[in-house]
């Protein structure tokens, strides 16, 4: 089964579809062994929906008084392949086919959506999100011109969906395979693949018309060390808006598998950490989900113009020493975050949000921009076209400093050292515990034993106060995050950095 191509597998293996396609697209593409570039005629030359019809669907969002009428096609490919106790335990494909339909009138929101994109269903849908309004039409369409993204942020020169599932297969036990040869105490190992393509075309009441096609990657591998009785998990991915030579050119499979059991191992003889107030140095890479939890979230602009983020009054304000400099850029290539166009069709922009220490712009969408009298900036997001958007990071980072690694270590008589985490809880008033998988020592100015079970405790205001030091070594987490119910992936940069002093607390 394994070694048939995709097309013969996705015949043979039952797999179900979640909408009714009305059109051999998928089996076209793979025939073609390559996907589509995105088009404003994707879903026209697709499932027939023409432009004129997207104009009188928006028309008729707007029948009843509404100021402003949206259509968020999508259509979306996920595939994934895992693999456990020394066999492929599953692969998957889901198909999600469908349109979103808003309309605005003020502050409020009227949504509907449908998976069926026939000119009735439509029509009833755009009726259903209209009745927010409950007036007369005041409002008309603008005539929709096809507009293109300037930005180009994703690897689609060798495409992953191009891959015959055999291919992917291959990647995933490569991955298995060096993090089980690691070291004799990994007992059990998990890794997968998971790849898809989202096509995306929105089409607004303002006359906007356009359309994107986004790639995006991840590996996952998990290794689990034993000894004595003792038991640890190491967890790494890989990935991005990337094709498949990542994992020939930036990334192998092998190198994943080997970080995930390496950190199982070491995690063999940690200790639990000494309480209390002391000195913190984030390592980089996995840091930066402190910066996306502790200080994105309070930024992203929904919850400042509802007075519920720490930060809505203090716009302008010093927040944070002034060593920092925290953004938000969905325009970094390849980045897992990164969005040519976000779900509202605004193109983003690097959006700084705390310069030099001072606070300095929230994370917008369509809606909180208008009701803050502030710009939209592209950071409007949803889950899928069953989801409205709202304020969202893409790849939050920390601006770099000047420091070394070992310069920030050796400021550092006795204190510890964050690498990996196993998440953490924000509350709107900024105070958050993080658990930390693994952490070190830190003694003389160097790294000494390996510690777990470590929680790290404060505020967001606290510990941007309390940064002293950060370092020049900049690395990205990969990220899925969560908020009002709805997913969207992200990734978070940070340098290594220091911390005045932080709670410190242990396993209860």
């Amino acid at each position: 089964m394994l070694d048939v191509n995709r097309r013969d597998f996705l015949r043979t293996g039952g797999i179900g579809l979640a909408a009714t396609l009305t059109s051999g697209f998928w089996f076209d593409l793979l025939a073609r062994g390559s996907a589509p570039l995105p088009s404003a005629t994707f879903f026209e030359e697709r499932f027939g929906v023409t432009r004129e019809q997207m104009k009188k669907i928006l028309d008729l969002a707007l029948s009843k008084g509404g100021d402003f009428s949206e259509l968020f096609f999508e259509y979306k490919i996920n595939n994934s392949v895992r693999m456990e106790e020394d066999i492929i335990k599953d692969s998957s494909e889901n198909i999600s086919l469908g349109v979103g339909i808003r309309v605005l009138k003020g502050a409020q929101t009227g949504y509907g959506y449908t998976d069926d994109l026939s000119f009735e269903r439509m029509k009833q849908t755009a009726l259903t999100a209209a009745t927010i309004a409950g007036g007369n039409a005041g409002f008309a369409v603008a005539d929709l011109t096809q507009e293109n993204s300037p930005l180009h942020v994703y690897d689609i020169k060798s495409p992953m969906q191009d891959l015959l599932l055999s291919a992917k297969v291959d990647l995933v036990k490569q991955a298995y395979a060096a993090a089980q040869s690691h070291d004799r105490r990994i007992t059990k190992v998990q890794a997968g693949l998971v790849d898809e393509i989202q096509y995306v075309t929105i089409a607004n009441s303002e006359g906007l018309l356009i359309s994107d096609a986004r790639p995006q990657t991840i590996m996952f591998v998990s290794a689990t060390a034993e000894e004595n009785g003792v038991r640890n998990t190491g967890f790494k991915t890989a990935g991005g808006r990337v094709g498949a030579d990542f994992f020939l050119t930036k990334e192998t499979p092998g190198s994943v598998g080997t970080k995930a059991s390496a950190d199982a191992v070491t995690l063999l003889s940690a200790i639990d950490p000494p309480a209390g107030e002391q000195p913190v140095v984030l390592g980089s890479l996995q840091s930066g989900v402190m910066v996306h939890e502790a200080v994105g979230h309070p930024l992203e602009a929904d919850a400042n113009r509802k007075k519920t983020s720490i930060m809505w009054d203090k716009l302008g304000q010093q927040v944070a020493n002034p060593i920092v400099t925290i953004y938000d850029d969905p325009t970094i290539p390849n980045a897992r975050g990164s969005l040519n166009m976000d779900d509202e069709g605004i193109v983003p922009s690097k959006t700084v949000l705390i310069e030099k220490g001072k606070l300095v712009g929230f994370l917008q969408d369509r809606l909180s921009a208008k009701l803050m009298k502030m710009e939209p900036n592209g950071h409007g997001r949803r889950a899928s076209y069953r989801d409205v958007p709202i304020p969202r990071m893409a790849n939050t980072v920390l601006g770099p400093g000047e420091a070394s690694v070992e310069d920030i270590l050796r400021s550092v008589k006795k204190g510890f050292f964050a690498e990996t985490y196993q998440g953490g809880q924000v509350s709107d008033s900024g105070k958050f515990t993080f658990s930390v998988n693994m952490g070190y020592l830190i003694e003389d100015g160097k790294l000494t034993r390996p510690v777990k079970n470590a929680t790290l405790i404060g505020t967001n205001v606290q510990i941007l106060n309390e940064v002293e030091m950060i370092g020049n070594d900049t690395r990205f987490f990969l990220g899925t995050c969560g908020k009002d119910g709805q997913s969207a992936p992200v990734s978070a940069g940070t340098p290594t950095l220091k911390l005045r002093q932080m709670t410190v607390g242990g396993r209860s």
